[in-house]
């Protein structure tokens, strides 16, 4: 089966199709993808992801379907919560 593994930079963007067998992991499929040598910043093991923008709490446990897109989540440089107040007291 084919699935998508994704990953942003504000610089630079890339999808990787993958052909995975059934039952390939969310996990399996982000390291067969070999996205990590485009991206040598990312640590597999520890980043957040997602399949089509819903989260997925365990990578290594979640089981993709054919044609899922594997999302790989940057931390977030400031909590979106301190943005808006800082944003609200430009304003004022």
């Amino acid at each position: 089966m084919e699935v998508e593994v994704a990953y942003a930079r504000p610089d630079k963007q890339q999808i990787v199709s993958v052909v995975v067998p059934p039952g390939t992991t969310a996990l399996e499929a982000v390291k067969l993808s070999r996205i990590i040598e485009i991206f040598p910043e990312i640590d597999p093991d520890t980043i957040d992801m997602g399949v089509f923008g819903k989260m997925v709490k365990n990578p290594a446990e979640h089981a993709l379907s054919e044609g899922d897109r594997v999302e790989l989540y940057r931390p977030l440089k400031i909590d979106p919560k301190q943005a808006r107040l800082n944003r609200a007291k430009k304003k004022a």
